[in-house]
């Protein structure tokens, strides 16, 4: 199963509900969020992360605001189960890459940033190039998180490394997409996961700074929407265990959680 961007403590609580029932329906085995929202909307900290992992998640990707919990630094350095994105300096702190187990299986993840309207860094085709090569040696399932804003980026980077992954899904616009699909190489590919979190505000933020901002060019910090229904976004992504290939993907939207 893949998670999109967990935002707040509203996303948490989200989480907690509703993570452990949709493992169970769709017999899931391992899972996959992306927590660079989870605490306070901005950033993770050991406590958010030991939070998620408790609630049944098994790996946690990341983003452009995974740095802005500055004492996180440490927690990423010694996590092998959070990432940041591959394509930060070399020199930053934690690990682009990584694996982990679920039911038997080496499961590969990757996460990278993408440059179109995002803050700077090096060339995700680039990067990733590599690192899909690496994963391939030790298991033949690799999952890719690719957080970015532009659908053209996301889109190209699937047919990029389409039958060299398992999966391709894109984060951080919080808005699910409808393009599940699985492509000629055997990819499961959805440019959008969506959000779990507050449904009220504008992805995920109190609507009147966000207006503030662009009404006026000026606003105070976004804070987390904390009142009104929430929302689970998901896919669960069924894969051959011994080629790697996606067999089937399915979103999953539950709307109006109280």
């Amino acid at each position: 199963m893949l998670i999109g961007d967990v935002v707040g403590s509203p996303g948490r609580d989200t989480l907690k509900r509703c993570l452990p029932l949709v493992r169970d329906q769709h017999h899931v085995h391992a899972c996959i969020a992306n927590g660079e929202n989870a605490a306070g909307g901005f950033g993770l900290t050991a406590q958010t992360a030991d939070e998620m992992f408790a609630t049944g998640v098994d790996f946690i990707t990341s983003g452009n605001h995974i740095y802005d919990k500055r004492d996180f630094k440490g927690y990423l350095e010694s996590s092998d189960r959070v990432i940041r994105p591959a394509n930060y300096p070399p020199s930053a702190p934690g690990r682009g890459y990584g694996t982990f187990e679920a039911d038997g299986v080496t499961v590969g993840v990757i996460n990278v940033m993408g440059r179109t309207f995002m803050p700077p860094v090096d060339d995700p085709f680039r990067v990733i190039d590599p690192l899909i090569d690496d994963l391939r040696v030790q298991t033949p399932i690799v999952v890719v998180d690719v957080h970015a804003e532009a659908t053209s980026e996301k889109v190209a980077l699937s047919r990029f490394l389409d039958g060299r992954a398992s999966v391709i899904y894109g984060t951080h616009t919080h808005v699910q997409t409808a393009d599940e699909q699985i492509l000629a190489g055997g990819t499961a590919y959805l440019t959008d996961v969506g959000m779990t979190g507050p449904s009220d505000g504008v992805i995920g933020m109190e609507q009147g700074a966000v207006l503030d901002r662009f009404l006026t060019g000026m606003s105070d910090r976004f804070n987390v929407q904390k009142t009104g229904t929430k929302q689970f976004c998901a896919a669960v992504v069924s894969i051959d265990r011994s080629t790697g290939r996606a067999l089937e993907i399915k979103r999953i939207f539950l709307r109006g959680i109280a």
